[in-house]
């Protein structure tokens, strides 16, 4: 493949694209989506894999810890970015490719063969976070390579338009989990497909590996490393180079704080947070809040060009910075919008009948036990577990020290029990009968069981989870140029992908867990959007500050 001469082509960026730049649009783009669509599998899938692979704990610990798992390989994407990252800088951004999907494949197609918890105990979820590592490794090293190879070979003035094709990836691969998701449970019906139908859509990935692979080998090396190679200017050392040199690491340190870790939390907020929120805080039936988002994703799609081709006008900075603001300063209203519209039955009974815990606060735990030994049987740790389980949002108060906890839903008083000491049975006999008062009286407040179908506001859910993948697309649209943009390319694969997998593995991928415990733990349904909040806002500050903007710089530089 020819390479792209920076200077010629600036001269015409509204030029339209070659047959040979779409193709390494589409190949890299396609490949990409089917990786996200093995990594997202899981977080679709979270509710349903806790009860098959976390069983023996309370129904609140197993979602948290399902969460976890699907964080772990989040948690490792920064170790794949380190040692991918070398790989392409040193060896070529197309083999490392190779290496990283077939990986990834593999790994997802095994866990729809894995046993269950029931068949083969502890060992289950220990191989399934094994292969959610394997995937996290993979995918650290897939992105930065993506992006690098398509930034290589765009002409100057439309880098942010062609990787902004790169970026439409995640949310595609997103949205193909869900449909596939939602063509299996349609077609199995909920009970097969909660028993054993979840297993179809990780199998179909053996279909998707071989697509993927068939695909890529059928690109040529990136100009930009191809000409370096043949200069000899290829880093012999990029580890070395990226990170042990105070001027080259101070600016991956920038692009994390500044740039990337507010990404990933508007990122993850608009999408996998705000399906969780439908699910779990609303109550509304899977299907339907699996249409809602996979909506809100094909309309808000297109943003992502849009914005990637704007921030080659106007710059890669302002876009994504604003995108943090405005999303900082509009999540609660949002969020409460979407109780109102979603599930306005509890969102009335709120108003009308607000639920209180009042408590000795020494009596009450953090509810999470990962190996399921821990026994929450004070007065305090009961009631709020089954207003956890029910999704009844609460405040707290503060009681007596030794009292007994009691649950005030408006004017009505229900005392809880205090369960340690007592014997199974009979804790088994007073939770039914204190499950039964409290069930009686939060039906007689107003509080549904799940949302009721007839009563969502579909329009203006559909509205409110789209603005939230808008500000997605103004975070995420032009980063990739920005990140290519900010590092030379003798190291760019490794310097890059270090912060961006940091910021998403890290501060995005754990954001589900950390939300929903926060929420787990004060009883505030809206507590855990403080976390994206001030993470947003830091970026906003950090990168406004100390990040350049780089939208005419010159990426042949060695």
């Amino acid at each position: 493949m020819a390479t792209i001469d920076e200077t010629s082509s600036s001269s015409a960026p509204n030029h339209g694209m070659t047959r040979e730049e779409r193709k390494v649009i589409f190949a890299s783009s396609l490949g990409t989506v089917f990786e996200w669509y093995d990594f997202y599998l899981y977080g679709s899938l979270a509710a349903i894999i806790a009860k098959h692979f976390f069983a023996g704990v309370n129904e609140t610990t197993a979602f948290i810890f399902a969460l976890l798992a699907f964080a772990a390989g989040f948690a490792v994407r920064p170790f794949g970015a380190i040692v991918f990252g070398r790989l392409g800088d040193m060896i070529g951004r197309k083999h490392t490719f190779l290496i990283t999907i077939v990986i990834m494949g593999v790994s997802t197609a095994v866990v729809g063969m894995l046993p269950s918890y029931a068949s083969i105990g502890v060992a289950a979820p220990i191989i399934l976070i094994t292969l959610r590592l394997l995937q996290g490794l993979a995918l650290g090293g897939e992105y930065g390579g993506a992006a690098t190879y398509v930034a290589e070979h765009a002409p100057k003035g439309k880098r942010g338009f062609f990787t902004s094709w790169i970026q439409t990836t995640a949310t595609l691969g997103l949205f193909m989990s869900l449909l596939v998701i939602l063509t299996c449970r349609t077609l199995l019906g909920t009970e097969a497909f909660e028993a054993w139908g979840w297993r179809i859509p990780f199998l179909l990935s053996i279909l998707l590996l071989i697509i993927s692979v068939y695909i890529r080998l059928q690109l040529s090396e990136s100009p930009v490393f191809q000409k370096m190679k043949a200069e000899g200017k290829a880093s012999k050392a990029p580890l070395t180079e990226s990170f042990a040199r105070w001027d080259n690491l101070k600016i991956v340190i920038l692009a994390l704080f500044g740039g990337t870790a507010g990404q990933a939390v508007v990122w993850y907020t608009g999408q996998f947070y705000a399906l969780f929120f439908l699910l779990q805080m609303l109550k509304i039936d899977p299907q339907t809040a699996n249409l809602l988002i996979a909506g809100s994703l094909l309309i808000g799609t297109p943003f992502f060009v849009l914005f990637g081709s704007l921030s080659d006008r106007i710059g890669r900075k302002k876009i994504i910075m604003a995108g943090c603001i405005i999303a900082a300063l509009t999540y609660f209203p949002i969020f409460k919008a979407l109780t109102q519209f979603g599930n306005p039955e509890v969102f009335a009974a709120q108003e009308r009948n607000p639920v209180t815990v009042v408590a000795d606060p020494e009596q009450c735990s953090f509810q999470f036990d990962p190996v399921g030994k821990a026994k929450f049987t004070s007065s305090c740790d009961i009631a709020k577990s089954l207003l956890a389980k029910r999704a009844i949002p609460y405040a707290n108060e503060n009681a007596e020290p030794g009292s007994v906890a009691q649950i005030r839903i408006g004017d009505k008083v229900i005392p809880s029990f205090e369960g340690t000491g007592l014997a199974a049975a009979d804790l088994k006999t007073q939770g039914d009968a204190f499950t039964a008062t409290l069930t009686t009286a939060l039906k007689d407040a107003g509080y549904p069981e799940k949302a009721n179908p007839d009563t969502i506001n579909y329009p203006m859910v559909l509205l409110l989870l789209t603005i939230l993948v808008i500000y997605v697309t103004m975070v995420y649209g032009p980063i990739a140029a920005w990140l290519v943009e900010l590092f030379p390319a003798r190291i760019r694969y490794t310097s890059m992908s270090l912060p961006y997998h940091i910021g998403n593995g890290w501060f995005g991928g754990f954001l589900p867990t950390v939300s929903f415990a926060m929420v787990a733990a004060t009883g505030d349904i809206y507590y855990g959007l403080w976390y994206p909040i001030v993470i947003a806002v830091m970026t906003a500050i950090i990168g406004t500050l100390f990040l350049p903007e780089t939208k005419d710089r010159d990426i042949h530089h060695t």
